[in-house]
């Protein structure tokens, strides 16, 4: 038995060997393309398409037996870092450090980037017009609670472009100082997560009262600071803070996911599995709406999304915000938005970008 075990140990080692020779080929490569692309005057270092390309390369080459998720998260670090040696790039992301939102921001990028908290969703945006930033990742809606309107109100001014998209699956854990839950007088969390985990609170922590904060990262900071407080959390949160997860996985939905969106200045060419994102005004007269969205049954796109919210511009004004398959360079989404741009009042493209891969 022992002399089988150390069979396949030896060939393990010389497994890895031949791995890290690979991944330094790989390497010294991604030098060579920074080098011909800056004496080409090419800055352009990070390209979404490509690595959405590779990625489901990746997923589709797979044989097992670690899973699609596993293989493509392995390469998305070999990617982050290879693309670190021609640029390091910098991440603005909602939130303080331990957040759900720059969990999505390394699981799009990978631990190679740099990331910059920011204490509001319209410090990101700035952060990304003004250039001290090379992308930002945001929130945009909930499967449990549904859209986060503060993103999508940026949009109507921002010259910026969806650039792509994360899902993350989102897990709620219940944090404290040690194992003692019933002496706790009161729990912190986003308002979110506590309307994420309603049910759980009602059955299990009743009479203990509820504080909404500016973030979950925020309340494990405060849980840490406070005498009998417990606080609504990752496990992110809990290593940075030194709490104790206490119960893990408190959401009432157990598929509970936030999409996140990924903002920069620089357009993104097709991938071939890809959404573009619209934000449309119509006429206040019957049937104005469905005028607008004629053209997308005309042409044969499936719409993912549609979401109201007030203009701005003036009382009882709406604008909406659809999320539809393909990209604006696709011959039937282009024929789609050619025809809107003559019916709807007011036409925005957000962005084309690749579907989420992981």
């Amino acid at each position: 038995m022992s002399d089988k075990l150390n069979q396949l140990r030896e060939r393990i080692d010389q497994l890895d060997e031949q791995i890290q020779n690979l991944l330094t080929q790989r390497a010294k490569i991604a030098e060579e393309v920074a080098a011909t692309k800056t004496q080409s005057n090419d800055n352009v270092f990070y390209r979404a398409e490509r690595e959405a390309q590779v990625l489901r390369r990746v997923m589709e080459r797979n044989q097992g037996p670690l899973s699609d998720e596993a293989i493509a998260r392995l390469f998305r670090e070999i990617m982050s870092a290879c693309l670190a040696l021609e640029q390091v790039m910098n991440i603005a992301y909602f939130g303080p450090e331990g957040t759900f939102t720059q969990a999505a921001a390394i699981k799009h990028f990978g631990h190679a980037v740099k990331t910059l908290p920011l204490a509001t969703i319209g410090d990101v945006f700035r952060e990304v017009e003004s250039g001290n930033a090379s992308y930002g990742v945001v929130p945009v809606e909930n499967s449990t609670e549904g859209v986060v309107s503060h993103t999508l109100d940026q949009f109507m001014t921002s010259p910026l472009h969806i650039c792509g998209e994360v899902e993350l699956r989102i897990h709620h854990h219940l944090l404290g100082k040690g194992k003692d839950t019933k002496s706790a007088s009161r729990i912190y969390s986003h308002r979110q997560s506590l309307a994420q985990c309603r049910e759980w609170l009602e059955t299990n922590m009743p009479g203990v009262e509820l504080r909404d904060v500016s973030s979950n990262a925020e309340a494990a900071r405060l849980a840490a600071q406070e005498e009998n407080t417990l606080a609504i959390a990752s496990d992110t949160a809990a290593e940075i803070y030194g709490l104790d997860v206490l119960v893990r996985n408190i959401e009432d939905e157990p598929d509970n996911t936030t999409r996140f969106l990924v903002i920069g200045k620089r357009a993104t060419p097709p991938s071939g599995k890809d959404k573009t994102s619209l934000l449309i005004s119509t006429q206040n007269k019957p049937g104005a709406l469905y005028r607008v969205l004629e053209p997308m049954v005309k042409h044969k796109i499936s719409m993912t999304r549609i979401e109201s919210r007030p203009s701005r511009r003036g009382m009882w004004d709406y604008v909406f915000f659809i999320d539809c398959e393909g990209h604006r360079d696709d011959a039937n989404v282009a024929a789609a938005l050619t025809e809107l741009d003559h019916e709807a009042s007011f036409l925005k493209i957000l962005g084309s970008y690749p579907r989420s891969v992981l």
